[in-house]
């Protein structure tokens, strides 16, 4: 798969379209069933914004499987001491555990059969009760966009993902929809390790 996000010119003309955009209404609902001071792991933190947004309950560490957005983002974060890792969401090569992993958009660029794989391995990731939460965009189609794939996911669809493979792993806190240009144009889960 052609890694868009390897050029900076790439990197740079998607930060400019996500400007005014960020995950403050999934961190809402994270935080009923989050303590602060927790634990987190962004997976595809892409320019940052939702990690500093975390930064402000939670004790994050923000990953990306392009190093320019690691390096942009510690670049415009020169004062601050963040912990940051080189990651792939396919494959979560570390040894470490965290309370919750959390991504906005981010596995929808996998097929199903690596977001379900990595949805395995994050198991690993999380300590004893701990929270995964990743968001989608809805619908019921695939697509490619300059090389990256696009999964668009129902709530039926995911919840039948949850049953199919996971029933044993982890348990549906809730799954809703959101808005982020429109009306019920996304979906987020949040499901506890059990």
């Amino acid at each position: 798969m052609k890694n868009y996000y390897k050029d900076k010119e790439n990197v740079l003309e998607y930060i400019e379209m996500a400007e005014g955009y960020d995950g403050r209404v999934l961190i809402e609902h994270l935080r009923d069933y989050l303590p602060e001071g927790s634990s987190v792991l962004e997976l595809g933190m892409g320019p940052g914004k939702d990690l500093d947004i975390l930064k402000k309950y939670y004790q994050v560490t923000g990953s990306d499987f392009t190093k320019h957005f690691l390096d942009l983002y510690k670049e415009n974060h020169q004062d601050m001491d963040v912990d940051l890792l080189l990651l792939d969401a396919r494959k979560l090569d570390i040894e470490r555990q965290f309370d919750c992993v959390y991504t906005n958009k981010v596995l929808y660029h996998l097929t199903e059969e690596e977001m379900i794989e990595s949805l395995r391995r994050q198991e690993d990731l999380l300590t004893e009760e701990g929270l995964i939460l990743h968001s989608f965009w809805e619908g019921n189609k695939k697509e490619k966009f300059k090389g990256t794939n696009y999964v668009y996911y129902t709530k039926k669809r995911l919840i039948e993902i949850i049953n199919t493979h996971f029933t044993d792993v982890y348990k549906i806190l809730e799954i809703e929809y959101y808005k982020e240009m429109k009306e019920k144009d996304s979906i987020f889960f949040i499901l506890k390790k059990i």
